[in-house]
């Protein structure tokens, strides 16, 4: 028998020891949880995760909103019954994010808070009774309304359906209210006619003598639309009847010249870029532009008398040819950084581009390629003719070399981007169609770039990104065999699975 004496006695609980390690773990425990939220309030990520990403904001808003010296007040005059309502919260909360700590939002409701929206209506002089949302920035104001930020088809409403929005575009609106009252006055494009390049003019309602017909269209009414919303306004420039290019007008678009310059207007293109000038020059290769082509070849640029093709192979022994050139933005400029490697079709007839650097750099010119076409394409002499036999062993003699179809020209400029120095600047394109209306891809990637290369000539290269996005609309269309399916996966499949699963349920209880 083991003397009881020997037996280990129980440890004494030390109550006190245990309390207090409880508390110092709480309070710990306290501490991370408030720093954690402190950390995760101050420092945090955004994502939009839905389909078309409606309130993601696109680069070029988010850089000037970075660019942004003061402080800018935003009040929403909505009322919750207005369709996009919501919309507008919810992008609005995308500015403030991005402008860290820049934009001061009020919200009023016009109908509840009537004394607060009248003495801000007669501070701001407003006047309408639409929903809206007023831009302030030191001392200077700018009104937003809603139908300027949505399209709303209120066709439903004779059979009791509300409105509805077929397209939001409240990014477009309020980033070019903010440009304007950021800058001030707005820049100028002049845009070169007399040559028949595409018109930029607004239809009229009624032709003339009385007869109603309709104008057509300007076939850059989208881009045109988009270069504007970016504070930017175009003047019609048609240089037989200047004496100068007016000062007020900084670059100078050139489109697509059907007819060649004249002696006087090339001198005062000359006159214009020895002072500094800015030019973006689009060039349709079918037309005969020797003069012009000799003023880019003054510049170290030659536009090539051919045309880009490539072979597809369509079957296992079928070739086809193709004429519109898929090309890709290069990335070692400023212009094109922010797009490097993107691709884009170019529509349409589109000729190379030869870069004679070492001619022209004792001139203090640098010249930089901005897109290329894609490997398999080849420059064609003989464009005119229809031999497929010639054609297919010109593109087997053709070598790899890539062939350039944009380019930059720079004259007085540093090579460190971060050195801002006035000079004279120009983008060419051996393309004039991708521009236009019918040509625009639902990615836009000519928007982005043109707006790219007209911030870059204004020197407001802080704007330098991807433009806002293009309003699209989901639609389904869904032919005879789809609608079957979709009325068999609704009445039958769908409550077959609920049938199924109450089954075994019911299988394995019994069991």
């Amino acid at each position: 028998m083991a003397d009881p004496a020997d037996k280990v006695k129980p440890k004494k609980i030390h109550r006190l020891q245990i309390g207090l390690n409880v508390l110092v773990q709480l309070i710990l425990i306290f501490f991370l949880v408030t720093a954690v939220n402190w950390i995760g309030f101050r420092h945090y990520k955004r994502w939009d995760v839905s389909r078309d990403q409606k309130y993601a904001l696109s680069d070029k808003t988010k850089r000037f909103l970075n660019s942004i010296k003061g402080k800018v007040r935003i009040t929403v005059f909505f009322s919750p019954s207005t369709p996009i309502s919501g919309d507008v919260s919810s992008l609005l909360t995308e500015y403030q994010y991005a402008a860290k700590g820049k934009i001061d939002i009020e919200n009023i409701d016009p109908q509840r808070s009537l004394s607060r929206a009248k003495e801000l209506f007669d501070k701001y002089k407003v006047v309408s009774d639409e929903s809206l949302i007023v831009i302030d920035y030191e001392g200077r104001n700018k009104t937003v309304k809603a139908s300027e930020m949505a399209e709303i088809d209120q066709s439903g409403m004779a059979f009791g359906e509300g409105p509805r929005v077929t397209a939001f575009k409240g990014e477009q609106a309020i980033t070019s209210a903010m440009m304007d009252l950021v800058e001030g006055k707005k820049n100028t494009i002049g845009y070169v006619t007399g040559h028949k390049e595409p018109s930029i003019a607004e239809p009229s309602p009624l032709g003339m003598l009385g007869q109603q017909q309709q104008q057509e269209a300007s076939p850059i009414s989208v881009l045109k639309m988009f270069i504007e919303n970016e504070n930017i306004k175009f003047q019609e420039l048609n240089l037989f009847n200047e004496p100068q290019i007016p000062a007020a007008i900084k670059t100078v678009m050139i489109v697509g010249p059907q007819y060649d310059l004249s002696d006087r207007e090339i001198k005062l293109l000359h006159d214009f870029w020895n002072k500094q000038g800015r030019i973006l020059l689009l060039i349709d290769p079918s037309a005969k532009t020797p003069k012009l082509n000799a003023f880019l070849h003054e510049l170290g640029v030659k536009v090539n008398d051919d045309r880009l093709m490539a072979f597809v192979r369509t079957g296992i022994e079928e070739l086809a040819l193709i004429r519109d050139v898929q090309a890709r933005f290069l990335g070692n400029s400023p212009v094109t950084k922010r797009l490097a490697e993107v691709r884009a079709i170019f529509f349409g007839g589109t000729s190379s581009i030869t870069i004679e650097s070492q001619r022209v750099r004792a001139a203090n010119i640098q010249l930089q390629p901005l897109i290329e076409a894609e490997k398999g394409y080849f420059a064609e002499t003989d464009y005119n003719t229809n031999d497929q036999a010639k054609l297919q062993a010109d593109a087997k003699k053709a070598g790899t070399a890539p062939l350039t179809i944009g380019v930059s020209i720079e004259k007085g400029g540093s090579a460190d981007e971060r050195v801002q120095m006035n000079s004279s600047r120009m983008v060419v394109v051996s393309n004039a169609t991708f521009i236009q209306n019918n040509a625009l891809t639902q990615d836009q990637q000519a928007l982005d770039f043109i707006s790219s290369s007209t911030n870059w000539l204004l020197s407001r290269e802080q704007l330098i990104g991807i433009a806002p996005k293009i309003p699209k609309t989901l639609t389904f269309s869904l032919n005879e065999s789809a609608l079957r399916s979709l009325r068999w996966t609704i009445l039958i499949f769908m409550p077959l699975i609920f049938v199924v699963l109450g089954t075994a349920v019911w299988w394995k209880r019994r069991a």
